[in-house]
Order: structure tokens, then sequence, then C-alpha cells
């Protein structure tokens, strides 16, 4: 692999989990879905996912209920789970683009190494080819191209993408974020551009929970962020937290992923913690000497000092 190319990988990686985060911090999932086929909210006290893996078991050819499950582990930090359950209602449903660009992001947070493995950049391209609008999808594919060395290229697919962003929506910072940070990296002027695109905007382009709302990137629905953003900001951190804290544990388990330390200074900046994100570069310094340019390279476009 070259220089450039092995740069690239670990500058993306900087972004990928602090967009995840952004939507659970916007919205809490699957416990909150629209409900289309009746069925009766879980028992109080029930685990949300026992009860979701009961309900498969008892009708397997449902896909909606399949999603809710691939979300729910998703949500638990078992990605590999999580994409086997998208995989089932794919099955079901093949020409649903939202499942497809799901199984996606599923794959990409289960990879150990590959920031974007080949099977979620096949599922990302399935899903534009069946819905071009597809944000997570767009998402991604612009990821590929920043992978790939064409920082150019994914600043304009994520420009286009901030213009079909609802203002307001809670991904926008985030999204906005990104584009910044790529083009820092890359010394690409990107201040104006991001003005324009917010700019272009038309009046129906705006985040009330309602229709005019797109689907979140990545991660959950218009209406599942619609019904989440009532429920206590104090439960919905706790869930982002918890997504830290289980990366915390893959690293303890494996130092030498750079890429995942990468992603855990992204996520306690997300999280407004700089002092652990200041911890995390330097076990990550300590752990991988070899890396430590990278590192602070990465570091000082997420602005930790």
């Amino acid at each position: 692999m070259s220089e450039e190319r092995s740069g690239s990988r670990t500058k993306t990686g900087v972004l990928l989990l602090g967009l995840a985060l952004a939507a659970v911090l916007g919205a809490v999932g699957y416990r909150s879905l629209d409900r289309q086929d009746g069925a009766a909210p879980p028992t109080a006290g029930a685990d949300p996912l026992a009860t979701l893996e009961a309900r498969v078991e008892d009708d397997p050819r449902d896909a909606a209920t399949w999603q809710e499950l691939g979300y729910a582990r998703f949500d638990r930090g078992d990605f590999g789970a999580a994409a086997t359950a998208y995989r089932r209602a794919i099955e079901i449903d093949p020409d649903e683009a939202v499942l497809w660009s799901a199984l996606g992001e599923a794959l990409v947070m289960d990879s150990e190494r590959d920031p974007l493995p080949a099977n979620a950049r096949a599922a990302f391209r399935h899903a534009v080819s069946l819905d071009p609008a597809d944000p997570r999808a767009r998402y991604f594919l612009a990821v590929e191209r920043d992978l790939d060395g064409d920082h150019e290229g994914a600043i304009a697919a994520w420009l286009d993408l901030l213009e079909d962003t609802p203002r307001g929506a809670p991904w926008e910072a985030d999204l906005v974020r990104t584009i910044e940070q790529v083009g820092r990296i890359n010394s690409i002027d990107v201040a104006e551009r991001i003005a324009r695109a917010q700019a272009a905007r038309g009046a129906q382009v705006a985040f009330a929970g309602g229709g005019a709302a797109t689907a979140a990137i990545p991660g959950p629905s218009a209406a599942q962020i619609a019904a989440a953003s009532a429920m206590p900001p104090g439960e919905q951190r706790q869930m982002a937290e918890g997504m830290v804290a289980r990366l915390e544990a893959k690293l303890a388990a494996d130092p030498a992923n750079v890429d995942g330390w990468i992603m855990l200074m992204r996520s306690r900046m997300t999280l407004g913690q700089p002092d652990r994100a200041r911890r995390a570069l330097a076990d990550a310094t300590r752990a991988n000497p070899a890396a430590a340019v990278q590192l602070r390279e990465a570091a000082e476009a997420l602005g930790i000092r």
C-alpha cells in the first residue's frame, strides 16, 4: 500500500464513528420505530432485543421486524449480528434501499481493519441503484472516494448531500465537520462552498421530525428521530457513551488498531470530552509509536490540543 493510500485510510477513519454517534445522540432508534403492523409495544421491563428476537421467531417473514432487530443489535454494538438481521430482511424485501445501506453501515462498523470493506461498498452501491437519494449510501460512497485519494470528489459529494440535508437535522453539524476536516487535512478551501450548499436548500428542506426530513445518516429514519427527540437527553447520551465504551474495550484487546484509536478520539470530541480525547491520543501513540505522525495529524484535524 502506498504512503498516500495509507494516510487517506487513516484520515477517513477519523470520520466514520462520529456520524454514527451523531445519529445516536439525536435519536435512540429502534425503541421509537413507527409501528405499521399493529403490534403491541413491549411489556414494561422487557428487554426490547429479546422481544424482537421472539417476534422474528414467531414470524420470520416479516422484513420490518428483521430491520428493527438489525437496528437493535447495531445499537448494542453487535454489528455482525446486525448485518445478519439486515440480510434476512433483504431476503424478504430485496428492493428496499434503506436495508442495503443499513447492511453496508453494519459491515463497516464490524470491520476490524478495513475502514470500508468490499462487501460494504457493494451494499452501498446497490442501495443507490435502488434509490439514488439514499443519504447513508451517498455518505459512505463519498468516503470511498476519499479512501481512494479523490478528496475533492469526496468533498463535492458530501456538499451535494449537505444541500439535500434537512435544515437543523441532528446529523447536519457532523456532516459539516466531516467536510471541514477532510478539507483541512488536504488543504482544500471549503468554507464558502459549505455556506453555498446550506443557502441553496429550499424552504421545504427543514427538519421538523415530519415528512420533509429524509432518512438519517447513517442509522435511524426521520420518524425514529422525531419520536426519540423527546427522550431524556441523559438517556440518549448514555447510549452514545455505551458505544464508545465498547470501542474502548475492543482497543484494549487490539491496541494495534490505529483506525480504531482515531475513531475513539473522534468520538470523545463528539461527546465534548477533549481531555479523554487527549488521553486516547497518548494511549494510541504509546501502543503504536510507528503511527505517531498519523495519529497526531488526525488529532490536529479534530481540534485536539
